[in-house]
């Protein structure tokens, strides 16, 4: 069990007593919503701070696509894509996650000023694990079934809230005996990683039995397919830009169930809605 009021990552200690957004900061040219919109390091660096000052806690880069279908990145194409953003957004002293499922990337982020390793495979290489164990990092363990590449193709679960919440359980259970401080971790049921519609809406109303692993939840909707899929009645086909409305609508939802960090694209608009939701939760 965490303490509930503070994710303890590397070099910063940041309160959960309101909820954190962390904008996502995509240097891909195949992510499924902002893939090429990155002209350069700078233009970047650029873009984080702006999240920043729009009330980012933390800016998330990613330098492999993990939309589905997409394919592996090799390793040092992706420090090139990242370690340069990273360090300078650090320097510039943004808390800065960095969003790679693999320990040489992490490590070399970690070195960079990155503070949090933000991980799809939920931790599943013991490599990661001692990388997050050695420099005291803040961890993000999610939940995925299958790989980017196959896990849209059948999602199957007995009880998707339960499976979830058991494989979120084991994984941070394997940190802590791995070395990571359980004050560093929290957990993400992998919103759209191998899961339809239903699957979705069902974790994002049980955030409840989610955080009762011990661990703060941290839920990121922006954009995602199956946001599409709900406006499709109403509006035809979106792109994804087109659906900051039915994440705002996800965001509110997720902090009213008690999430403590949402991921979103639109910070500014996360901010507003997260701030707002957090202030109709009944005080205890």
């Amino acid at each position: 069990m965490s303490d509930p009021s503070a994710w303890r990552t590397r070099g910063h200690d940041l309160s959960l007593d309101a909820p954190l957004v962390m904008g996502i900061l995509n240097v891909t040219p195949d992510s499924f919503s902002d893939g090429g919109a990155i002209e350069s390091v700078d233009h970047a660096i650029e873009v984080g701070l702006a999240m920043v000052g729009d009330g980012a806690a933390i800016v998330d880069v990613g330098g492999e696509s993990t939309r589905p279908y997409a394919s592996p990145v090799p390793v040092d194409e992706e420090l090139a894509r990242t370690v340069p953003v990273v360090a300078g957004l650090a320097r510039e002293g943004a808390v800065v996650s960095i969003d790679t499922s693999k320990p040489e990337v992490a490590r070399a982020c970690l070195a960079a000023g990155a503070a949090i390793v933000n991980d799809v495979t939920g931790l599943a290489d013991s490599a990661m694990r001692a990388v997050c164990a050695d420099t005291g990092c803040g961890v993000v363990i999610m939940h995925m079934q299958g790989t980017p590449a196959t896990m849209q193709d059948d999602p199957r679960y007995d009880d998707v809230v339960e499976d979830v919440a058991r494989f979120l359980d084991e994984r941070a259970r394997e940190a802590v005996a791995s070395g990571v401080s359980p004050a560093s971790i929290v957990v993400d049921p992998g919103i759209g990683f191998g899961k339809f519609l239903a699957h979705n809406l069902d974790l994002i109303r049980s955030v409840g039995r989610l955080t009762r692993i011990g661990f703060p939840v941290l839920i990121g909707t922006s954009r995602k397919g199956f946001l599409g899929t709900i406006l499709e009645p109403i509006r035809g086909h979106t792109e994804a830009a087109e659906r900051d409305g039915a994440t705002a609508a996800t965001v509110a939802a997720a902090v009213l169930a008690g999430a403590a960090i949402v991921r979103v694209h639109d910070v500014r608009l996360g901010v507003d809605v997260a701030t707002t939701a957090k202030a109709m939760v009944p005080e205890r």
